[in-house]
């Protein structure tokens, strides 16, 4: 994990960077929620979503302004093929303890894998994991992917991004510090991952630019990966302009289907 994520937990730009909601409802048909300590008197809620016991599970990571409860409605076209998924919350969003921060968010990424990798398969069975994060959760899969290499079967990332200082200043968002170090590391963190990717961005992503996905794409240290751009895509409404393309690709890339 990068020391530099502090230069952003101490400045203004995590009120920009974070639009954390306190919505939660409760898990509707066999979906159910771990509640994951992640630090003294401090946890986070994760909401799973089986679908069959038999296929891979995929730890999401969501954007900045979703929650869990957002999920109760896409889960399905991920079960439909067989997904299993399970979506992770942030610090300070939905039913989650203590308030959102960079290095957190990084850290509170690890412990929530060591925890669901061990707690959702049942006893004497063994489960194959995916990581996928969209937009601001594409940290904390990066993260995951360079860590556990031999845990993890392979890395989504959907509307990502590799250079903060780049989408701060497409944001016009206020900072003067420099944070020329954290992309330096973030660069190295993507060069050093070896796992199957399959990155998924809008070609009219006006949020998160698409030169941001293929840069994430060309410095991604994989043997095996897949850029794919959804034509006419915006940031929030890439899943939804073209679903069957959209998971198409992840299926093939998780199921070979």
């Amino acid at each position: 994990m990068s020391e530099w994520y502090a230069l952003i937990d101490n400045s203004s730009l995590v009120n920009f960077l974070f639009y954390p909601r306190r919505q939660h409802s409760k898990p509707r048909g066999n979906a159910f929620d771990l509640v994951v300590p992640v630090e003294n008197e401090i946890s986070i809620t994760c909401r799973a979503f089986p679908a069959d016991h038999n296929k891979p599970w995929l730890l999401y990571f969501h954007g900045n302004g979703e929650v869990v409860s957002d999920y109760d409605g896409i889960a399905p076209m991920y079960n439909q093929p067989g997904l299993n998924l399970l979506v992770a919350d942030y610090r300070g969003y939905g039913a989650s303890g203590g308030s959102p921060a960079f290095t957190d968010m990084v850290k509170d990424a690890v412990t929530i894998f060591h925890h669901v990798y061990d707690a959702v398969p049942p006893e004497g069975e063994e489960y194959q994991w995916y990581v996928m994060g969209r937009s601001l959760g594409s940290i904390s899969a990066l993260e995951l992917a360079a860590q556990f290499p031999g845990k993890l079967k392979g890395l989504i990332i959907e509307s990502g991004f590799i250079s903060v200082n780049n989408l701060i200043q497409h944001l016009g968002l206020p900072f003067s510090g420099d944070l020329s170090p954290l992309e330096q590391d973030c660069r190295r963190l993507a060069a050093s991952i070896s796992l199957p990717a399959l990155i998924i961005h809008g070609e009219r992503d006006r949020l998160v630019p698409l030169e941001q996905g293929r840069a994430l794409y060309e410095t991604l240290g994989s043997n095996q990966k897949e850029l794919l751009v959804i034509p006419g895509a915006d940031h929030n409404d890439i899943m939804f302009v073209d679903p069957d393309h959209y998971m198409k690709a992840i299926k093939k890339f998780v199921l070979g289907e």
